[in-house]
C-alpha cells in the first residue's frame, strides 16, 4: 500500500496479463477463481480499496478479468490459469499397492542419489513435510498388520476352543493348521479393509497425495515427464503471444511445484529470443517454491542450467516470497544458490518472506498455525494485518512486480553455500 500511496497520480500499468501456474493439484481451476475472488474481497475490505471479478468467455485458458481501484488509480488484469491437473490425475495411481511401490521407489531415489541428506541441510520444515508421507503410510500399513493379527489371534483362540469342545482328545494338529491358515486370511483382509479406509480419509491426511506428488518428480530422477514437457511448449506458446500484447506488464505466478515449471518456461522464452525488448514488462513471482526437491536430484540438469540463466536475465523481475510458517515451501531458501548454479552476475531472485507470523493476527495464525496444507496456499490468500506482500495488488494494481519491491531489502538464504552435489547443466 505504502508504495502505491507515495506515487498517487502516477500509473505504470493499466492492462495487465497473469498466468497462474499451479502446483501438483488435480482440482479443477475453478478452486483458483473462487479463492481469488473471496480473498480478494476480503483482502480489500482490510486494506481499503476495491477489486472486482468478471468471467472470461470464449475458448483459451480457463481464467478471469479482475479489475482494482486503489488510491484512485484504476487497471485491469486478466488472469489465466495454465492447467496440467489432468497430467496430475493420470499420474495419481488409485491402486494401494502401486502407491507403496512408489513409497519404495521414491525413497530407494532420493536416498541412493544422495538428494535426501543434501535437503536435509536446508530447513527441518519441508523435509518433516517430505518424510511424513513415508512415515504416515508405513505407520498405516504397521497399524493394519498389527490389527490384523490381533483379529486373527482371537480367530484362532476361539476356533481352537471351538475344536476341543467338539471333537476333544481326537483334535489334531491339521485342525489347528487350518486355523493358522484362516487366521493369515483374516490379517489380509483386515489390512485390505482399513488400509482402504484410509486411503477414503486422505482428503485430510495428505498422505497419498504428497506421495504422487514425490513420486511424480523422482520416477524420472528429475527430469520433466514428455506429456509435461509437452504442456510446457504449449504453455510458452501462450505466455508469448501475450508478450506481443498491448499490456503494460506480463506477471507469471508459479506456485509451489509450478515454480520450477515457471523457471524452465521462462528462461526458454528468453533463450528462443521471445521477450521482446520493446514489449510489456516480464515479471515472474514465485511463491512457496519447492525447488529443491527437484533440482537437488541427478538428472535434473535442464531446471539447473535455466535456474543458473535466469537468475542473470536482465529481461525479467523475478521476486521469491516464502514463509518459515509454510512447512510444504524450502522458506528463505534462494532457490538458484542451494542448487549450486549461481552465477557470477546473479540478479535473482529477490527472496524475501511474507512473514505469516506478523501479517496475520494472533487469532488468525491461532486457526491456521497446524493447517499445514492450508498454510501453503496463504500467498493467494487475504492477510488480516498484511505488511508488503498483498498478492492482489500485485495481480491486479497499477505498479509493476518491479516497482513495488525493487528497493525491498534481500533476506538472506539460511543456506550461504551450495546445497545441490550436482553442478552438470548440459
Amino acid at each position: 500500500m505504502e508504495a502505491v500511496a507515495d506515487q498517487a497520480g502516477e500509473q505504470s500499468v493499466k492492462r495487465r496479463r497473469v498466468f497462474y501456474i499451479p502446483g501438483y493439484d488435480p482440482i479443477h481451476p475453478r478452486r483458483y477463481r473462487e479463492l481469488y475472488r473471496k480473498e480478494g474481497a476480503e483482502q480489500a475490505k482490510i486494506s481499503g480499496y476495491q477489486i472486482d471479478l468478471k468471467p472470461k468467455m470464449g475458448e483459451g485458458a480457463y481464467g478471469w478479468y479482475a479489475s482494482s481501484e486503489i488510491d484512485g488509480v484504476q487497471a485491469n488484469a486478466q488472469v489465466d490459469v495454465l492447467v496440467w491437473s489432468d497430467i496430475v490425475r493420470n499420474s495419481m495411481s488409485n491402486s494401494i499397492p502401486a502407491t507403496y511401490w512408489q513409497l519404495v521407489r521414491t525413497a530407494f531415489t532420493y536416498i541412493s542419489t544422495g538428494a535426501l541428506f543434501r535437503l536435509m541441510r536446508l530447513r527441518k520444515g519441508p523435509i518433516i513435510a517430505a518424510l511424513y508421507p513415508i512415515g504416515m503410510l508405513l505407520g498405516q500399513l504397521l497399524l493394519t498388520f498389527l490389527l490384523g493379527r490381533i483379529a486373527a489371534g482371537l480367530l484362532e483362540w476361539g476356533g481352537e476352543r471351538v475344536l476341543r469342545m467338539v471333537l476333544g482328545p481326537l483334535i489334531s494338529g491339521q485342525y489347528l493348521w487350518v486355523l493358522n491358515a484362516l487366521g493369515w486370511v483374516v490379517t489380509a483382509a483386515v489390512i485390505v479393509v482399513i488400509l482402504r479406509w484410509f486411503q477414503k480419509k486422505d482428503g485430510k491426511l495428505y498422505a497419498y497425495y504428497l506421495m504422487h506428488d514425490y513420486a511424480y518428480s523422482a520416477r524420472y530422477m528429475g527430469a520433466n515427464p514428455p506429456a509435461l514437457e509437452d504442456r510446457m511448449a504449449q504453455f510458452r506458446a501462450t505466455i508469448a503471444t501475450a508478450l506481443r500484447d498491448d499490456v503494460d506488464e506480463v506477471l507469471v505466478v508459479g506456485h509451489s511445484s509450478g515454480a520450477h515449471l515457471a523457471v524452465s518456461i521462462l528462461a526458454d522464452l528468453i533463450r528462443d529470443g521471445r521477450v521482446p525488448n520493446d514489449g510489456p514488462k516480464l515479471a515472474f513471482l514465485s511463491l512457496g517454491q519447492v525447488v529443491p526437491m527437484v533440482s537437488f536430484l541427478p538428472k535434473a540438469n535442464k531446471l539447473r542450467a535455466d535456474l543458473h540463466m535466469l537468475s542473470a536475465s536482465e529481461q525479467l523481475t523475478w521476486i521469491d516470497v516464502t514463509a518459515p510458517g509454510d512447512g510444504c515451501s524450502f522458506a528463505l531458501c534462494d532457490p538458484v544458490s542451494v542448487s549450486g548454479v549461481e552465477p557470477a552476475n546473479k540478479r535473482w531472485p529477490l527472496v524475501f518472506s511474507a512473514a505469516f507470523t506478523q501479517s496475520l493476527s494472533p487469532e488468525k495464525w491461532a486457526e491456521l498455525r497446524w493447517r499445514f496444507f492450508r498454510l501453503h496456499f496463504q500467498y493467494l490468500c487475504a492477510f488480516d494485518r498484511p505488511k508488503d506482500y498483498d498478492y492482489f495488488q500485485i495481480t491486479a494494481g497499477p505498479l509493476t512486480l518491479h516497482e513495488r519491491y525493487h528497493d525491498r531489502p534481500q533476506s538472506r538464504s539460511r543456506i550461504d553455500v551450495p546445497a545441490s552435489g550436482y553442478t552438470d547443466m548440459t
